[in-house]
Protein backbone atom coordinates (compact mmCIF):
# COMPACT_ATOMS: atom_id res chain seq x y z
CA UNK A 1 0.00 0.00 0.00
CA UNK A 2 1.27 3.71 -0.62
CA UNK A 3 0.93 6.91 1.08
CA UNK A 4 -1.23 8.45 -1.50
CA UNK A 5 -4.16 6.40 -0.40
CA UNK A 6 -6.95 7.72 1.14
CA UNK A 7 -7.82 6.82 4.85
CA UNK A 8 -10.67 5.20 4.45
CA UNK A 9 -9.04 3.04 2.33
CA UNK A 10 -6.31 2.26 4.47
CA UNK A 11 -8.81 1.60 6.67
CA UNK A 12 -10.46 -0.63 4.66
CA UNK A 13 -7.11 -2.52 4.43
CA UNK A 14 -6.87 -3.03 8.02
CA UNK A 15 -10.30 -5.42 8.08
CA UNK A 16 -9.03 -6.94 5.08
CA UNK A 17 -12.16 -5.62 3.19
CA UNK A 18 -9.78 -4.33 0.09
CA UNK A 19 -7.58 -7.21 0.16
CA UNK A 20 -11.05 -9.10 -0.34
CA UNK A 21 -12.03 -6.61 -3.33
CA UNK A 22 -8.56 -6.50 -5.18
CA UNK A 23 -6.15 -3.85 -3.40
CA UNK A 24 -4.27 -4.08 -6.45
CA UNK A 25 -6.81 -1.08 -7.41
CA UNK A 26 -4.61 1.18 -4.55
CA UNK A 27 -0.96 1.07 -6.32
CA UNK A 28 0.18 -2.35 -4.34
CA UNK A 29 3.24 -2.45 -7.15
CA UNK A 30 0.44 -5.22 -9.50
CA UNK A 31 0.25 -3.94 -12.83
CA UNK A 32 -2.18 -4.72 -15.55
CA UNK A 33 -5.29 -4.23 -14.39
CA UNK A 34 -7.91 -1.95 -16.11
CA UNK A 35 -8.39 -0.13 -13.07
CA UNK A 36 -5.02 0.80 -12.79
CA UNK A 37 -4.35 1.64 -16.86
CA UNK A 38 -6.99 4.13 -16.43
CA UNK A 39 -6.11 5.85 -13.53
CA UNK A 40 -8.93 4.95 -11.15
CA UNK A 41 -8.76 5.53 -7.49
CA UNK A 42 -11.08 3.97 -4.89
CA UNK A 43 -11.87 6.52 -2.41
CA UNK A 44 -14.25 4.54 -0.64
CA UNK A 45 -16.81 1.77 -0.38
CA UNK A 46 -19.05 0.81 1.94
CA UNK A 47 -22.14 -1.39 1.63
CA UNK A 48 -24.33 1.62 0.39
CA UNK A 49 -22.06 2.77 -2.20
CA UNK A 50 -18.36 3.80 -3.26
CA UNK A 51 -16.55 7.10 -4.48
CA UNK A 52 -13.67 7.18 -7.09
CA UNK A 53 -11.95 9.36 -9.50
CA UNK A 54 -10.07 8.94 -12.91
CA UNK A 55 -8.27 11.38 -15.05
CA UNK A 56 -9.85 12.46 -18.09
CA UNK A 57 -6.55 12.40 -19.79
CA UNK A 58 -5.34 8.67 -21.36
CA UNK A 59 -9.67 7.77 -21.84
CA UNK A 60 -10.43 9.83 -24.13
CA UNK A 61 -12.02 8.68 -27.90
CA UNK A 62 -10.94 10.22 -30.89
CA UNK A 63 -12.61 13.27 -30.85
CA UNK A 64 -10.78 14.68 -27.58
CA UNK A 65 -13.55 13.38 -25.43
CA UNK A 66 -13.71 11.51 -22.26
CA UNK A 67 -14.73 8.06 -23.93
CA UNK A 68 -18.22 6.66 -22.67
CA UNK A 69 -16.33 3.42 -22.21
CA UNK A 70 -14.54 4.84 -19.97
CA UNK A 71 -17.59 6.28 -17.99
CA UNK A 72 -19.36 2.50 -17.67
CA UNK A 73 -15.66 1.45 -16.19
CA UNK A 74 -15.69 3.84 -13.54
CA UNK A 75 -19.02 3.02 -13.07
CA UNK A 76 -19.19 -0.56 -12.62
CA UNK A 77 -15.83 -0.47 -10.66
CA UNK A 78 -17.58 1.86 -7.82
CA UNK A 79 -20.79 -0.32 -7.79
CA UNK A 80 -18.98 -3.52 -7.74
CA UNK A 81 -16.64 -2.84 -4.99
CA UNK A 82 -19.61 -1.49 -3.10
CA UNK A 83 -21.54 -4.96 -3.96
CA UNK A 84 -18.75 -7.11 -2.97
CA UNK A 85 -18.73 -4.80 0.43
CA UNK A 86 -23.02 -6.18 0.91
CA UNK A 87 -22.00 -9.80 -0.18
CA UNK A 88 -19.79 -10.29 2.79
CA UNK A 89 -16.92 -12.52 3.42
CA UNK A 90 -17.03 -15.58 2.09
CA UNK A 91 -19.49 -14.28 -1.50
CA UNK A 92 -18.81 -12.85 -4.57
CA UNK A 93 -20.51 -10.05 -6.46
CA UNK A 94 -20.16 -9.83 -10.01
CA UNK A 95 -22.10 -7.47 -12.28
CA UNK A 96 -24.90 -8.85 -14.51
CA UNK A 97 -26.17 -5.92 -16.10
CA UNK A 98 -25.07 -2.15 -16.84
CA UNK A 99 -26.61 0.82 -18.47
CA UNK A 100 -25.38 4.08 -18.78
CA UNK A 101 -27.09 7.19 -20.03
CA UNK A 102 -24.32 9.62 -21.22
CA UNK A 103 -25.18 13.70 -20.71
CA UNK A 104 -22.20 15.97 -21.39
CA UNK A 105 -18.62 15.65 -22.94
CA UNK A 106 -15.38 16.08 -20.85
CA UNK A 107 -12.21 17.40 -22.05
CA UNK A 108 -9.88 17.56 -19.07
CA UNK A 109 -9.55 17.22 -15.59
CA UNK A 110 -10.50 14.37 -13.15
CA UNK A 111 -14.20 12.71 -12.90
CA UNK A 112 -15.52 11.52 -9.89
CA UNK A 113 -17.94 8.63 -9.88
CA UNK A 114 -20.30 7.89 -6.89
CA UNK A 115 -21.96 4.93 -6.50
CA UNK A 116 -25.76 4.50 -4.38
CA UNK A 117 -27.00 1.46 -3.49
CA UNK A 118 -30.84 1.09 -5.17
CA UNK A 119 -31.71 -2.64 -3.42
CA UNK A 120 -29.44 -4.76 -1.36
CA UNK A 121 -30.73 -8.36 -1.40
CA UNK A 122 -29.46 -11.38 -0.78
CA UNK A 123 -28.71 -12.58 -4.28
CA UNK A 124 -28.64 -8.92 -5.94
CA UNK A 125 -27.63 -5.88 -5.42
CA UNK A 126 -28.29 -2.57 -7.75
CA UNK A 127 -26.18 0.48 -7.48
CA UNK A 128 -26.99 4.35 -9.24
CA UNK A 129 -24.18 5.67 -10.26
CA UNK A 130 -23.20 9.23 -10.62
CA UNK A 131 -19.94 10.37 -12.84
CA UNK A 132 -19.34 14.58 -12.68
CA UNK A 133 -16.98 16.81 -13.93
CA UNK A 134 -14.67 19.05 -11.66
CA UNK A 135 -17.49 21.64 -11.97
CA UNK A 136 -20.06 19.52 -10.30
CA UNK A 137 -22.03 18.92 -13.94
CA UNK A 138 -23.64 15.57 -14.73
CA UNK A 139 -21.29 13.82 -17.11
CA UNK A 140 -23.10 9.90 -16.69
CA UNK A 141 -25.88 8.25 -14.89
CA UNK A 142 -25.38 4.40 -14.86
CA UNK A 143 -27.11 1.70 -13.16
CA UNK A 144 -25.83 -1.59 -12.17
CA UNK A 145 -26.90 -5.00 -11.39
CA UNK A 146 -25.04 -7.11 -9.38
CA UNK A 147 -25.40 -11.28 -8.72
CA UNK A 148 -24.51 -12.09 -5.04
CA UNK A 149 -23.45 -15.48 -4.87
CA UNK A 150 -21.26 -18.21 -2.94
CA UNK A 151 -17.33 -16.99 -3.63
CA UNK A 152 -16.07 -19.86 -5.93
CA UNK A 153 -12.74 -21.46 -4.54
CA UNK A 154 -10.28 -20.16 -7.14
CA UNK A 155 -11.69 -16.23 -6.23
Amino acid sequence: MTDDIPDIAKDAAKDNTLGRLGQHVQGDGHTGTLMERMGIRIQEVSAEGARGTMPVEGNVQPYGILHGGANAVLAETLGSYAASVHAGEGRAAVGIELNCTHHRAARSGIVTGVARAIQLGGSLACYEIVVTDEHDKRLCTARLTCLVRERPPAL
